[in-house]
């Protein structure tokens, strides 16, 4: 019988890896574009666009004509979505002026003379780092930039620098230059049969020089520095364009187009080329032994439990397998006790339940391609409508707990339920915002977008919340196993790795292991500016983590029951919950080692957010520990027979 389970075990294992792996070639192959294509003909005005300015060092984004650069007649704001919004995103037109596949040379935007305030605003973005984002047929603009080390390959970074910094040959003085020509390259695909085309690609090369021009400046002036009827352009920054008061600054630009094998549908692998495969399949390897780990424990536990079990009512057990086992049994009368401050365990776990529902659908969406980076806002977008639709099996899960409980308030613990994570997350989010209402910052909430936000959780989430409530108290309750002592059961002296605080966290340290190299990218795509689509990988380490808390929250619960401490409800929750704490530190030594943020605000703004994720990754991760436990614990009591 052993043989045949082991058989049984083996078999669904494969079965498993198998499915995890079509899930990483689904998401691999399977794309979903952000918008329909678009075939341009020869001559068609293309439409570029300008978005936010952003910095890895501030983490604050402006908008583009919060600088002075030049402008369109009239500036029109381009329709976002909530998650383009939340994220800083300002999208408007451009003073650019394209046309399908003919080359311009030298275009002259505007003459800008600097004031004070003008060259400080500029000097200051270029000090922090300050990048330039466009968009061109919803595709962003990038300069590629060549890897080094004689490797063929470029790096394309999101958007160009402001300007830089430098110093004249032969002086210390650190001068601030800006990019004031730009040589753009726009990628089409054509169609032989049609002679259409359409957009793969947007690249530029930004220079900095000092343009020269004969007489005075009108808008018919003809550059010297750069000019297309005697074949002089602009192919260095040897005399670049210096940022100080009273200082000129002239504009330009240049357009070349180039004819592409890359087809529409592949145009975003470049942006998405991930030259770390490898790195992702050690993450999963490393998470995998983990899990093996586990699960030759927890079966080992159960195996052992249910066969000494069926011995002893079989009456084949020796004396020495008794008092083994004495321990877990013994506290039979006192393990379905109701915990301590049993009403806030309930509206954790239903917390848990729905953090754990937006999480898991996300990623099944994410995964199937429909909220691919050409869809800009909308992963925030869904992971908000998300929360607040699972606010609906939130209610349920923490009054079917409550009455498991004895509860008779359900309205009461629904509303605790409704209002307390999110209250908590809302307060954080409105001291950061006020934070980047000070800085002036387009990445501040406008009074429109936070009354939508309040709508969402007043309107929708909480009575979400009641409905789920009122459905899961009008449920039977659970009825335990076996039967609670009226008078609790004193528990004996622990050693010391049985003391909760220490055995709690030990608890995260295999959930953190599960994910923390995968966790890296998360962050560098969050907080670098990069994209991140590589979401088989993330959805394979996802099922890793949530089996590896079941099981070390299992593991560690049968060891405190054999040494009969039956207070196992809120251990259950805190030990895999305890995790959240290793992120916490790990998003610290994340700042200190790769970030490169100076500022107060900026360091607040980054502390704050990924509180945020902890507590968010808390009760998850808390809530997959609490109902493993509850489940390992009726199943092993409802196998013992009292007396």
């Amino acid at each position: 019988m052993d043989m045949e389970l082991r058989r049984i075990s083996e078999t669904s294992r494969s079965a498993i890896v198998l499915i995890l792996l079509l899930c990483v070639h689904v998401a691999h192959s399977f794309y979903l574009p952000g918008v329909a294509p678009q075939d341009f003909e020869k001559g068609d005005e293309l439409k570029v666009k300008v978005n936010k300015l952003t910095s890895i060092k501030t983490q604050l984004p402006y908008s583009y004509y919060s600088l002075p650069f030049c402008q369109p007649k009239k500036i029109v704001d381009s329709t976002e979505n909530l998650g383009e919004v939340l994220r800083g995103d300002r999208i408007e037109n451009a003073p650019y002026s394209f046309k399908m596949r003919e080359a311009q040379m030298c275009n002259v935007l505007c003459q800008v003379t600097l004031d004070e305030k003008t060259a400080k605003a500029f000097k200051e973005k270029i000090d922090d780092e300050y990048r330039v984002n466009m968009i061109l047929d919803n595709l962003p603009l990038v300069n590629p930039v060549d890897r080094g080390l004689g490797s063929p390959d470029v790096v394309y970074q999101i958007g160009y620098h402001v300007g830089l910094k430098g110093q004249y040959a032969g002086s210390k003085e650190q001068k601030f230059f800006m990019h004031n020509h730009l040589a753009f390259t726009v990628r089409y695909h054509r169609d032989v049969q049609t002679d259409s085309a359409r957009i793969v690609g947007f690249e530029v090369k930004p220079y900095s020089i000092k343009h020269e021009y004969d007489g005075k400046w009108s808008e018919k002036t003809r550059l010297t520095t750069c000019d297309p009827h005697t074949k002089r352009l602009v192919v260095s920054s040897l005399t670049p364009q210096e940022v100080e008061p009273k200082k000129e600054i002239i504009f330009t630009y240049d357009v070349d187009f180039q004819e592409s094998e890359v087809k529409w549908a592949s145009r975003w692998d470049a942006y998405l080329l991930m030259n770390d495969n490898q790195i992702h399949w050690f993450s999963i390897v490393n998470s995998l032994m983990i899990v093996l780990f586990l699960s030759g424990m927890v079966a080992m536990i159960m195996l052992r439990t249910l066969y000494r079990d069926i011995s002893r009512y079989n009456e084949l057990e020796t004396q020495e397998e008794a008092q083994e086992e004495t321990g877990w049994k013994l506290v039979h009368g006192d393990v379905f006790r109701i915990p301590t401050n049993s009403d806030l365990l309930c509206v954790y776990v239903g917390t848990g339940v729905q953090c754990l529902g937006m999480v898991f659908v996300t990623m099944i969406f994410a995964m199937l391609g429909f909220l691919s980076p050409s869809n800009r806002g909308g992963l925030m977008t869904a992971m908000l409508l998300l929360w607040v639709f699972m606010g609906l099996f939130a209610g349920y899960a923490s009054s079917r707990l409550y009455k498991m409980f004895k509860g008779t308030e359900w309205k009461k613990i629904a509303f605790r339920t409704a209002f307390l994570f999110p209250a908590v997350v809302s307060s954080i989010f409105f001291v950061l915002n006020a934070l980047i209402w000070g800085q002036k910052s387009s990445g501040a909430v406008p009074f429109g977008t936070m009354f939508a936000l309040i709508f969402l959780w007043f309107g929708i989430s909480v009575p979400l919340v009641f409905v789920g409530a009122y459905l899961g108290f009008k449920k039977p309750a659970v009825d335990d196993p076996v039967k609670t002592n009226k008078i609790p059961r004193q528990i004996p002296e622990q050693a010391w790795y049985m003391n909760p605080v220490f055995s709690i966290l030990i608890g995260g340290i295999l959930p953190f292991g599960a994910v923390f190299i995968e966790l890296f990218f998360i962050l560098t795509s969050i907080w670098l500016n990069q994209f991140y689509y590589i979401f088989g990988f993330l959805f394979l380490v996802f099922v890793i983590l949530i089996v590896t808390c079941a099981e070390i929250t299992v593991v560690l619960c049968y060891f405190q029951l054999c040494s009969e401490d039956y207070l196992w409800w809120w251990r259950s929750y805190l030990t895999s919950g305890s995790s959240a704490l290793y992120l916490f530190l790990y998003a610290a030594f994340y700042f200190h080692t790769k970030l490169q943020i100076t500022k107060l605000v900026s360091a607040m703004l980054y502390f704050g957010y990924m509180l945020i994720a902890s507590c968010a990754f808390f009760v998850l991760t808390g809530t997959i520990g609490f109902y493993a436990c509850l489940w390992f614990t009726r199943l092993i009591y409802s196998s013992v027979k009292i007396d």
